[in-house]
């Protein structure tokens, strides 16, 4: 998840007018404070971090307040607090005060594609608030739909008919929750959940439901994204600065989809398409500086300059320069490998040769001219390297890409640095 809490997402359910909780950021007053609890009775206040982090609740990190000395110190408490889940460590950089929603069901629902059904799935349960994880089969509700159609109230109905929800706030659901399909496809989400929706009651007694959080992705290619006008910086959760100059090359054509594994790793990988960078990520482990996927036929300025990032952060410390991808349809081979090249020679005349053994595996349209265009760079720089076609199984490219490694670190790249002129091989 690239957004979570309601300070944007506020904003963005109230463009399909889904009720939400009253929030006020990290700038809000004393005074606009105290008329938020004045308003609700209560206020929560939430630390903001970038990117999903889960737990936060039962981390102890959501503070509850009934009068603004409260409040303020718990925005003292949370503002930079730092929050461990698993491996990850986030830190906070601001809160939120969110006004209390007194309700006496809360529901969890959810929109993301499922690749059991290979279409967009709701997951709908009467249970929020909780993890989804903890609850029985027998009360989560799992539906596909025809994206084509979209999210139909008769899916909405059926699904809490199927878990036996409560009938009073059967109806309220049906109603409001279909735009929520309406948000994600119109704005280029991959993924949409609200946790708790609490359903409030008004004067006559009649349910409302109301958005108490909020989290979603985005695919950062899709067009569909510009749209909001979201601010670059929610999409950098935690990112270096490598990852961030990658990011700034993102167009509507060619992905730029990085993440550092190890600073110290000695394999830069350059990966084209998701399967193959699952499949390079887990075999190669800690041995790969990057896990990327530079797919979606990118243009030769664009992959020169992806390639000229990867060179300046990575191509000192490693042993092997391993581009790999599996049998493309639409992306020219030529011209990937063409721009990989050149970046290459233009970084060896800028910041001197490094020993560099060059492994590439690699099909699609023009295989054969962009391996001799990157054949005749290695040439030219005294570099060793070994190319394999599309008939050649990609693990076992991967792994011949572990082989030279070890061999590197077994004297080989004193070997290579002597052939190339270099006194220091290290």
């Amino acid at each position: 998840m690239q957004i979570t809490g309601m300070l944007h997402g506020a904003r963005l359910l109230r463009l399909v007018d889904f009720p939400t909780a009253e929030v006020l950021g990290p700038d809000a007053s004393e005074d606009q404070i105290s008329a938020l609890i004045h308003r609700h009775g209560q206020v929560f206040v939430k630390p903001l971090f970038r990117g999903g982090v889960g737990k936060k609740g039962k981390s102890g990190l959501i503070g509850r307040a009934t009068t603004l000395a409260q409040a303020l110190a718990e925005k003292e408490r949370l503002y930079f607090v730092e929050h461990r889940h698993g491996h990850a460590v986030a830190k906070a950089n601001g809160v939120t005060f969110e006004g209390g929603v007194p309700a006496e069901h809360e529901v969890y629902f959810s929109i993301t594609d499922d690749t059991r059904f290979r279409a967009p799935t709701l997951t709908l349960t009467h249970r929020g608030g909780v993890d989804i994880e903890e609850l029985p089969r027998s009360e989560v509700a799992t539906i596909p739909f025809d994206a084509l159609t979209g999210l139909k109230a008769f899916v909405v109905a059926n699904a809490l008919s199927d878990i036996g929800a409560p009938r009073e706030i059967v109806s309220p659901l049906v109603q409001h929750l279909p735009k929520l399909w309406e948000l994600m496809h119109h704005y280029g989400m991959t993924a949409l959940e609200l946790n708790p929706i609490r359903m409030r009651a008004d004067a006559g007694g009649r349910l409302t439901p109301v958005a108490c959080d909020f989290k979603c992705g985005f695919d950062r290619d899709d067009p569909r994204v510009a749209r909001l006008g979201l601010p670059d910086h929610l999409f950098a959760a935690d990112v270096g600065a490598f990852e961030q100059e990658v990011n700034q090359l993102r167009t509507h054509q060619g992905q730029s989809d990085v993440f550092v594994i190890n600073e110290r790793g000695t394999i830069l990988a350059p990966t084209f398409g998701g399967g193959a960078n699952s499949l390079v990520t887990e075999v190669l482990g800690e041995a790969a500086s990057i896990s990327s996927d530079f797919g979606g036929n990118p243009p030769y300025e664009k992959m020169k300059q992806v390639a000229r990032i990867c060179y300046r952060h990575f191509l000192a410390q490693s042993n092997v320069l391993f581009v790999i991808g599996g049998k493309s349809n639409n992306t020219d081979i030529h011209e990937t490998l063409r721009a990989i090249g050149d970046a290459l020679r233009e970084h060896f005349a800028t910041h001197g040769p490094t020993p560099l053994y060059v492994v590439v595996g690699r099909g699609g349209p023009n295989l054969v001219r962009g391996f001799g265009a990157l054949a005749d760079t290695c040439e030219a720089l005294g570099l060793p390297y070994r190319f394999f076609g599309f008939d050649s199984a990609i693990s076992e490219v991967v792994n011949y890409a572990k082989k030279v490694d070890d061999w590197m670190k077994a004297g080989g790249r004193a070997l290579i640095a002597r052939q190339i002129g270099l006194r220091d091989a290290a």
